[in-house]
């Protein structure tokens, strides 16, 4: 049997994916996008729409889907199963390719939305992001990669993370990472995955969202023994959107958070405070949308315990 060594497959509209072994049965609509180690299509199957996840090799998918079965875990019962098969298909020259399924999340690119909603929805995608990452992180995975592609963001700012090429098992060398977002790049720490790691992610991602050209130029400027957290802190001094959570980023960058969801109780608590500080009506809508979602999501953890 042929195996591939590479993924250079490129799958048209209207192909057949057939599982070898659970004989699931999918239709390409079209190209997702692709990374490190493999591509994601959005694909139908009986009436519903998924993203299909196929790569060159199975042992390299495999991390990622051991990850999104213990996310899986952590969800609720009401909850679509975010991971839906693993198999294999084979192609016409008799090359086999592992794949897997994913339910498919609806939203616009991080970026996309920013440059429409505005900057000031960052802080408020920023909480659903810090809350993804707390589901992930107590599953026992680091998300590894953050970065904007990897964010997709759906109606009032509810963050989704795709593209788990860079889950990593906590404890181990993270798998795959963009440079600007590393901590190691930034000589703030060591590539080993522990749940700071995306934390310091996360504080460089909200930073370039709202000074993507200033991160830009710091990055071309600065030699390599002068990258250090308090150059990406200076950009967050005098900014109408940073400055309330520079003491936030601080300690994220710093590595004090013990948990993603310890930093978004902090994140909370931040924003509170600087809301309270702002004359009635002068806050950006954020504001106020950050604690409505946060009373909507105590009441739904509040009916799943007593239920």
């Amino acid at each position: 049997m042929a195996v591939a060594d590479q993924l250079e497959l490129q799958l048209q509209h209207g192909t057949i994916i057939a599982g070898k072994w659970k004989g699931g049965r999918y239709r390409i609509e079209r190209l997702l996008g692709e990374g490190a180690n493999g591509k994601v299509y959005l694909v139908e199957s009986r009436g519903r729409r998924y993203a299909l996840k196929v790569g060159a090799d199975a042992v390299d998918l495999q991390s990622e889907i051991n990850g999104l079965q213990a996310l899986a875990r952590q969800g609720t019962p009401r909850e679509e199963p975010f991971l839906v098969e693993v198999d294999d298909f084979r192609d016409g020259r008799g090359h086999e390719y592992p794949f897997y399924v994913m339910r498919y999340v609806r939203g616009k690119p991080l970026a996309d939305y920013i440059a429409k909603e505005g900057p000031e929805w960052v802080p408020l995608i920023g909480y659903h992001l810090l809350m993804r990452l707390a589901a992930l992180h107590e599953a026992g995975w680091v998300f590894g990669d953050l970065k904007p592609d990897n964010v997709l963001v759906a109606e009032y700012g509810r963050a989704q993370l795709v593209d788990y090429g860079g889950v990593t098992a906590i404890g181990s060398g993270v798998r795959q990472f963009t440079e600007v977002f590393d901590r190691g790049y930034w000589s703030a720490g060591s590539r080993t995955a522990d749940p700071q790691y995306d934390l310091f992610s996360f504080a460089v991602l909200f930073i370039q969202l709202v000074e993507g050209k200033r991160l830009d130029e710091l990055t071309r400027t600065l030699l390599p023994h002068s990258r250090v957290p308090a150059e990406l802190l200076r950009l967050a001094e005098d900014h109408p959107v940073l400055a309330p959570a520079r003491g936030w980023l601080r300690r994220a960058l710093q590595g004090e958070f013990g948990s993603a969801r310890e930093a978004a109780a902090s994140w909370q608590r931040e924003l509170h405070r600087a809301r309270v500080a702002r004359p009635a009506g002068s806050g950006p809508r954020w504001l106020g949308g950050l604690f409505v979602a946060s009373a909507l999501l105590l009441a739904t953890t509040i009916f799943w315990l007593v239920r």
